[in-house]
């Protein structure tokens, strides 16, 4: 009986040797993603976008290589003013998107750059926030520009400099609204993620901001909440 539970043990240790030597040559890196999409790396590239003039421009190793025309978001749906990248493109997702997208990184909502089948649009502030060009225009873009190209967009985060910036209140989402959480984390009330999006754990943070300096506790960003948080003078 000990000679076959000896026996026994000696096919087990075996098996379990197997499996490991198995499962170490069968290891995948721990970093490892998808091939694709490929990210450049190489940063030849890159794009700025001028809201009020309404401009694209491609820089090709720093020289300004194709300036184009384009739509941008109207001042209820900005254009979101920052520095992102391209994560990925796509082709044919609709007539209003025209033949080609280029996504963008923006945190809080879906962007992108991509055509349109409203060109006379193009020049405007029309948007939802998307960057819009000619199709002809984004045709050639996307076969220039790689993924993890970067994307600048020119402005201020509160809006048109001509204007107030918009009053806020939970359900929106921007760089403005990045803003205030950020300011509100900074003074010690907002605990959240700052993400641009305006959910209820913003709307409890900005309540209490708002009872601690005499202000109407109504959640909403109005011009007083922008004086106390030092954002407009």
């Amino acid at each position: 009986m000990n000679q076959l539970i000896r026996k026994l043990s000696l096919s087990m240790l075996i098996i379990i040797l197997v499996l490991m030597i198995s499962d170490i040559f069968s290891i995948q890196p721990v970093h490892g993603e998808p091939s694709l999409p490929i990210v450049s790396e190489e940063g030849i590239y890159s794009i700025e976008v001028y809201p009020l003039r309404h401009e694209l421009i491609v820089y090709a190793q720093g020289n300004r290589f194709k300036t184009y025309r384009v739509a941008v978001g109207n001042l209820s749906t900005p254009t979101p003013v920052g520095e992102y990248k391209v994560i990925y493109k796509g082709r044919d997702w609709g007539p209003s998107f025209g033949p080609r997208w280029l996504g963008l990184n923006v945190p809080w909502g879906i962007y992108g750059i991509h055509g349109t089948n409203k060109p006379q649009s193009i020049g405007q502030h029309q948007s939802h926030g998307c960057i819009r060009m000619r199709n002809r225009d984004v045709m050639e873009l996307f076969d220039v520009i790689p993924v993890g190209t970067k994307v600048t967009i020119h402005g201020h985060l509160l809006g048109d400099p001509a204007h107030d910036p918009r009053a806020l209140a939970e359900g929106d989402v921007g760089g403005d609204v990045q803003l205030i959480q950020s300011r509100l984390k900074s003074a010690g009330y907002f605990q959240g993620t700052i993400n641009g999006k305006f959910r209820y754990d913003t709307t409890l943070a900005l309540k209490q901001f708002q009872k601690d300096h005499d202000l109407p506790v109504n959640g909403v960003v109005s011009i007083s909440v922008y004086y106390e948080l030092g954002l407009y003078e």
